[in-house]
């Protein structure tokens, strides 16, 4: 598409790539039931993060843009709030010992997306 951003040129995008591959190696670890439920929206959500990016950056005008960044970090609370909670209700204690989750590492690495994302949306609505 003829003036469209390059989404794949996004250090945000890339990281949000990679959180959504990472995350699903976490879910696929877990136990069938657990997948069932909070895993399928976690996936979804993560997803969606990278996802909104690249169909934000084919939209014509920056308001466009920035509005699907805004999307993109509401996916990225989405996720906070679904490893909270899929933290609390014991989900992470049932890993399997090859795969090393650290829980604080994934909230580290949603936490930088977050960050990346309203500096974006930021440096967009300023221009």
């Amino acid at each position: 598409m003829a003036g469209a951003r390059n989404f794949r040129e996004y250090h945000v995008w890339n990281e949000a790539v990679d959180y959504a591959t990472y995350v699903y190696e976490v879910t696929g670890q877990m136990l069938w039931f657990e997948k069932k439920g909070l895993c399928d929206q976690l996936q979804r959500a993560a997803v969606s993060i990278s996802s909104n990016i690249a169909e934000g950056a084919a939209r014509p005008s920056d308001a466009d843009f920035a509005h699907f960044l805004d999307f993109a970090l509401g996916s990225a609370f989405e996720v906070e709030t679904q490893l909270t909670i899929a933290k609390n209700v014991g989900y992470f204690d049932n890993l399997n010992d090859n795969l090393d989750v650290n829980f604080q590492e994934l909230m580290d690495r949603i936490h930088s997306i977050e960050r990346q994302l309203n500096g974006l949306i930021n440096s967009i609505r300023k221009s």
